[in-house]
């Protein structure tokens, strides 16, 4: 999980809002905060203050926006976890071209990790290859967030890597 989704995720469940002025002791003090360095949380602060997901009151504390709540709405499907039933040693005879665009980066390094958890190795940048079949429910869910189209698979006559 990001800075950013973090500090979005405590100021929408906590709803009672941070002190900031120029990142004071008391924001530092937050214990969902306390393992980041001070300069990773000024930096994520700034950026969520820049893209209007949080912002200031008149007493100079800040709070989750409008646009911070849809933000954290939109995203939690993106977080939905897969699990598979193979293991490091199984066929790698599926191969898997994909191209999702820049804007999609949280699917796309979402679908990235996905392909890890389930034991492929990239070849290429997008070019993956692993034990088949993928998980129903996981192809479902490509369909879903209409990542589906964006992907090729390709069965191997023989495993990868074998002689």
């Amino acid at each position: 999980m990001s800075v950013e989704r973090e500090i979005l995720e405590y100021l929408n469940k906590n709803k009672k809002p941070i002190k900031y002025k120029g990142v004071s002791v008391g924001f530092l003090g937050l214990p969902d905060f306390k393992y980041y360095k001070y300069q990773t949380l000024a930096n994520n602060f700034s950026v969520l203050s820049k893209k209007g997901l949080i912002k200031k009151t008149s007493n100079g504390e800040y709070i989750i926006s409008i646009k911070g709540m849809e933000f954290l709405e939109s995203g939690k499907n993106i977080l939905r976890k897969y699990g598979t039933d193979k293991n490091k040693n199984s066929p790698k005879d599926l191969l898997i071209v994909y191209d999702i665009e820049e804007d999609k980066k949280s699917e796309r390094d979402w679908f990235r990790r996905h392909l890890k958890k389930f034991h492929f190795i990239m070849i290429q940048r997008s070019v993956w290859v692993g034990p088949s079949p993928l998980p129903r429910e996981f192809l479902s869910y490509l369909k879903e967030i209409k990542l589906i189209n964006n992907l090729k698979t390709f069965k191997l006559a023989k495993g990868y890597g074998n002689k």
